[in-house]
């Protein structure tokens, strides 16, 4: 028998692999709201062991996860949001941009993703499924002008 605590930790570790988020790390959050996914959530949270910031943060960040839904606004609304989540992430760190998966209400068009990631001066590389109703795309800076 696993004692709750390391199944927890384990469950939590699934959940947040693709992430790569570790120990220590500050992740700050833009765009929660009621349909957040609220186990994804607490897994980054046990995975770093740190509660996550809000978007009016001002010190540094080693990772951003920005939630997004269709309604919340255009390409440019998202674009500021992305160049807003930039704001504080340390050098090399990653922005997370979650979106409701096809089919499920709010979706955003990849194309839209790519558009808005582009303009902000980022580039996906790499989607993952990271909860029943949402996807992650991994959103990075590297690499660029190469």
């Amino acid at each position: 028998m696993v004692p709750a605590t390391r199944a927890a930790s384990d469950d939590a570790s699934r959940k947040t692999q693709g992430f790569t988020f570790e120990s220590g790390q500050v992740v700050q959050e833009f765009g929660w709201d009621e349909d957040t996914d609220e186990d994804l959530r607490s897994a980054v949270q046990e995975a770093t062991g740190n509660e996550l910031v809000d978007e009016y943060y001002d010190d540094v960040a080693d990772a951003a996860i920005v939630w997004w839904r269709a309604d919340d606004g255009d390409v440019t609304d998202l674009t500021d949001q992305l160049v807003d989540a930039q704001t504080v992430l340390d050098d090399g760190a990653h922005v997370w941009l979650l979106t409701p998966k096809p089919g499920r209400p709010g979706h955003v068009a990849p194309s839209d993703v790519a558009e808005a990631a582009t303009t902000a001066g980022l580039h996906a590389t790499s989607t993952l499924s990271v909860a029943p109703d949402w996807s992650a795309t991994k959103l990075d800076t590297s690499g660029r002008g190469r």
